[in-house]
């Protein structure tokens, strides 16, 4: 009997994987910065988000997206974001294990990385639940700044390893979010409109501080339903930072009037959304006009997030473009067999590898014990304030190229919705967007040059470290302190000068992104991999796509740390 129809030469379901222990750059980076207690965690979270169970669930919380209701069957208004199951069960596992607050919770040494590596495993995974996630992480530093009552009343909620959906007075856990974005201004915040007004008397929670009432429209609100967020709004002494709960203190629901739900091209499992604010009630967290102050550590941390999300993305488009081709058969070869191929995988593997090598470097500037540990005191603080915006602007910026590569190694079957990276490939651009697209990063790093050198010297100081490792490296180091200089200069003439330098931002913050990526890849990943990197992004040799790597690089090596 003729077969019409059997199945041959398909890859077989990537399931079941220990998604830690197969990423060689992340398990060697956890032992270099981590704590080490977080190791068997790790593969236990690693084992749970490479089954075919999390997988599942994944996909389901993506192809079910949140459904906004606007009022109950009686026609109460009760701004409710319905989410499926699936999502539930991703965040519920992320919380409990600590992705969101583990770090501040349990501070020290490496627990920053510890968090970190948690992250990007979950979010390799299932990237829209990530967003609640940072946003949680990253309220704590601003949460300190608050009055003594509403910090003791909500630190503990975050800080909980508890996941509760439900909008209740009563959690002993909480998720948080921030609105800052309005329609007229984007990331021009100073341009908000949205007028806070302070309320007279004693109000709900004297013991929250002082009491406001928001006017207003924000225009980007992710993850509605988290239990309160900070916003910013214009006070009477300019824009101030303000702590608004969804649920107030005496267990009624704040006025947050959720317009709609944003229909965009990705990130589909996390509702955004429009947020009308209308005699809201909302607390002052630090002072009266000085809400960008108050709320920069937030931003700061999300950003840090963005670049492990986005070495997340890099990570699932290698595993999964690494195990199609390890299984599929072309012209009479196995395609990771096949020269060609094998130099892709190997490319696709090194621009992951240095995007994991950068997140974690980032993280471990964030510990609680790095400013001691660096020798310098305030060293680090200076390093991560430069170096984090470098990386949010490269490795953000690389994550679209990369996956739409990786993509392009399933063929026709990348390009379906049946398999993870079409998801991914529509995922990746937002973190090139989100806390600072690409110019408002670059800008950033000429501010912090015009007003902050000390994080220049710290920089240098780290990335110094690797030199004389290789001709290609010492000449990329020399050219980027040249062209710091150079555009420091312009921006210290003022007028025209500032504009050529503008004009420069995003050569200078490309190249000390790249010189930091292998100053780490030197100093701490193998020898076959630094020499691919600094020869391939810094030597000039090769071609400027991925796969044309230079003669010589060992390709093969490459692949196999990819494999796991």
């Amino acid at each position: 009997m003729i077969q019409t129809h059997e199945v041959a030469n398909q890859a077989p379901p990537r399931e079941e994987v220990d998604e830690y222990a197969a990423n060689a750059p992340l398990v060697e980076a956890v032992a270099r910065w981590g704590s080490g207690a977080a190791v068997p965690a790790l593969h236990e979270i690693g084992r749970h988000v490479g089954s075919a169970a999390f997988q599942r669930d994944a996909e389901r919380a993506n192809t079910h997206p949140p459904v906004l209701n606007t009022h109950d069957r009686w026609g109460h208004r009760i701004d409710e974001v319905e989410y499926d199951e699936a999502y539930h069960r991703v965040i519920g596992a992320a919380v409990a294990s600590g992705a969101h607050t583990g770090a501040e919770a349990a501070p020290g040494p490496g627990a920053n990385v510890d968090r970190a590596a948690a992250f990007l495993l979950f979010a390799q995974v299932e990237p829209g639940h990530a967003c609640p996630v940072s946003m949680t992480h990253a309220a704590v530093p601003t949460l300190e700044l608050a009055a003594s009552g509403l910090r003791d009343d909500w630190m503990p909620r975050l800080l909980s390893r508890t996941y509760d959906p439900a909008l209740s007075p009563a959690k002993a856990s909480a998720l948080m979010g921030m609105a800052m974005t309005e329609k007229q201004g984007g990331s021009d915040v100073r341009a908000n409109t949205t007028r806070a007004e302070r309320r007279a008397g004693d109000g709900l929670a004297p013991e929250w501080g002082a009491e406001y009432v928001l006017t207003g429209h924000k225009w980007f609100c992710s993850a509605p339903m988290s239990d309160a967020f900070f916003v910013l709004a214009q006070a009477p002494h300019g824009l101030s930072c303000f702590f608004v709960p969804r649920v107030l203190p005496d267990g009624t629901r704040n006025v947050f009037r959720i317009q709609r739900l944003k229909d965009k091209l990705g990130n589909r499992s996390n509702a955004s959304s429009e947020v009308e604010f209308d005699g809201t009630t909302a607390w002052l967290v630090g002072d009266e006009g000085r809400g960008v102050a108050t709320i920069v550590q937030m931003v700061t941390r999300t950003r840090l997030d963005c670049v492990i999300g986005s070495a997340a993305g890099m990570r699932q488009a290698v595993a999964e473009a690494t195990w199609h081709v390890r299984h599929r058969e072309a012209f009479g070869a196995t395609l990771v067999d096949q020269p060609a191929m094998t130099a892709v995988i190997a490319d696709l593997a090194l621009e992951s590898e240095a995007a994991t090598w950068t997140a974690m470097r980032l993280a471990r500037a964030f510990d609680h014990d790095a400013t001691v540990s660096a020798g310098t005191s305030g060293s680090e603080q200076a390093f991560r304030r430069l170096a984090t915006a470098l990386g949010k602007y490269w490795v953000c910026k690389r994550g679209a190229g990369h996956v739409a590569e990786a993509l392009e190694c399933l063929g026709g079957n990348g390009y379906t919705e049946a398999f993870p990276l079409a998801r991914r490939y529509r995922e990746q651009p937002l973190l090139a967007i989100w806390e600072g697209s690409g110019n408002v990063i670059a800008l950033d790093v000429l501010r912090v040059l015009a007003r902050e050198p000390e994080s220049f010297e710290a920089f240098f100081d780290e990335v110094g470290s690797a030199a004389g490792s290789s001709r290609a490296f010492d000449v990329a180091l020399a050219e980027g302190q040249a062209l710091v200089r150079t555009v420091g200069a312009a921006l210290a003439d003022g007028g025209a000068g500032a504009g050529s330098a503008a004009l420069r931002a995003r050569e200078l913050t490309e190249r000390l992104a790249l010189v930091l990526q292998a100053s780490l890849l030197v100093r701490a990943a193998p020898d076959a991999v630094a020499d691919a990197f600094v020869r391939s992004r810094l030597g000039g040799e090769g071609g400027s796509q991925y796969g044309a790597l230079p003669a010589g690089v060992d390709a093969a090596a490459l692949v196999a740390r990819a494999v796991g």
